[in-house]
């Protein structure tokens, strides 16, 4: 998410360093390559023009302060406007004083409007908000099907009538159904089109003065780019947005809808699907956000996303035994690789760190992303004894590991190999720790 625009932002900025004033030259000259850069990643030009002559405005001339040098002081203004270009503040559902609370989701077909919907579900049973979904999309009969089939996977009520034609109708008897199953929010999974047309946003208009809905979010895809511009543009005008959620965000999304379409309609994005699985949804902040544009890293999402997905007391174990005499064994090393794939894909969690070098993330996205389910079948191919044990893996017994987890003997002995000197490491922090360290031996506290 964002790579492209990240590193082209980092270069300009890497360039302007060392200055001892950014002169009105200098500052116009990286702020066209920021620009060249915005464009490329499909912001809109009048929102490109506009930020640029922001950032110059406040940082032509700017003076060299005590211990900041100028350049430290324009990523301070870069980052500030890109907050503002992306929506300032985070913005969240709007609950109504009396519930339920009566959630739209639009959007069109192949955005992950279903999707979305069983993913907000899913966040608002943890936030104790009592979800409700409604299965509205009468023409797509695979759409009510899905939308079943996720609410009983996270465990919420729906109310879908297959073979109803009557939208309205529909949607008023599944409010009425939240109501007595005394739900908190209700989400209303739409009926999308190919494309923006006269048809469906009369049916939503009628749909919207019969239910009034708290919220309207429009679920747009951020591969589309520009596209998601002019569709957001397109229902805001007809029904008046509240929102936008933002899918496939986890992909080679360049990120121009995210910082075009508040400036366009002045509707927040509220959250952004970063991945498939259920969990994958966050809520939108700008200025974390801003943050990973310009690789100063969003430490603080990275420590909530693993305080939601992690087990704290395996985490805790881990950490114990990880320093202990004896070490982990691979029974140990297995649970670690299942809990860190609970936190998405390594380059999701590399670039949520500040200083990863442009080179480490290249080096991650060449990886082979089946690398982790190679290294669990090996594992699991292995007897609960020798995963106890592994020093009594002997050359038959790795011979039998490879074939049955279906990968050479070779990638075995790397993973033995490396699981070994990973041993070595754990009991080196455990001898800083001794040496007068304490805090690089602890564990999670």
């Amino acid at each position: 998410m964002f790579d492209e625009l990240s590193e082209k932002l980092s270069a300009v900025l890497g360039q302007l360093r060392g200055r001892g004033v950014l002169t009105e030259e200098a500052v116009r000259d990286g702020l066209k390559t920021v620009r060249r850069a915005l464009l490329e990643a499909d912001v809109g030009f009048d929102a490109a023009q506009q930020f640029s002559e922001r950032v110059e405005a406040r940082a032509v001339g700017l003076p060299a302060l005590k211990s900041v040098a100028p350049a430290q002081q324009l990523v301070k203004i870069v980052h500030e406007e890109l907050i503002r270009l992306l929506g300032e503040q985070p913005a969240a559902i709007r609950f109504a004083s009396v519930p339920p609370t009566v959630v739209f989701l639009v959007g069109l077909q192949g955005s992950g409007k279903t999707t979305t919907a069983a993913k907000l579900a899913k966040r608002l049973v943890a936030e104790q908000k009592a979800p409700f979904l409604v299965a509205a999309d009468v023409y797509r009969p695979a759409a009510i099907e899905q939308l079943v089939e996720l609410a009983g996977r996270v465990k919420v009520g729906v109310h879908a009538e297959p073979g109803e034609s009557d939208v309205v109708g529909l949607v008023r008897r599944g409010v009425e159904a939240a109501r007595h199953a005394r739900a908190r929010t209700v989400l209303v999974d739409t009926a999308g089109r190919l494309a923006i047309d006269q048809e469906m946003m009369a049916e939503l208009g009628r749909l919207k003065a019969a239910v009034p809905p708290h919220e309207v979010l429009l679920v747009a895809d951020g591969m589309t780019g520009q596209d998601a511009v002019r569709i957001a543009r397109g229902f805001h005008e007809a029904v008046g947005l509240t929102g936008v959620v933002l899918t496939k965000m986890d992909g080679d999304a360049r990120g121009g809808a995210a910082l075009s379409i508040y400036a366009a309609t002045g509707a927040p994005i509220k959250y952004m699907g970063t991945g498939e699985g259920l969990d994958a949804i966050e809520p939108f902040r700008p200025e974390r956000i801003a943050g990973r544009m310009l690789a100063m890293g969003d430490v603080l999402s990275l420590v909530e996303k693993a305080e939601q997905s992690l087990d704290r007391d395996m985490a805790e174990r881990l950490a114990r035994k990880a320093t202990t005499k004896k070490g982990m064994d691979l029974a140990d090393f297995l649970d670690a690789l299942r809990e860190m794939q609970k936190l998405g894909p390594l380059e999701s969690l590399l670039g949520m760190l500040p200083g990863v070098g442009r080179e480490a993330m290249k080096a991650v996205k060449a990886a082979d992303p089946k690398r982790m389910k190679y290294v669990e079948a090996i594992v699991l191919a292995m007897t609960p004894e020798e995963r106890k044990h592994p020093e009594i893996l002997n050359g038959s017994r790795r011979s039998r590991i490879a074939k049955g987890s279906g990968r050479p003997v070779q990638e075995v002995n790397r993973l033995l190999a490396q699981f070994k000197e990973m041993g070595k490491f754990m009991k080196g922090m455990k001898g800083l720790k001794a040496a007068g360290f304490p805090q690089l031996g602890r564990g999670a506290n």
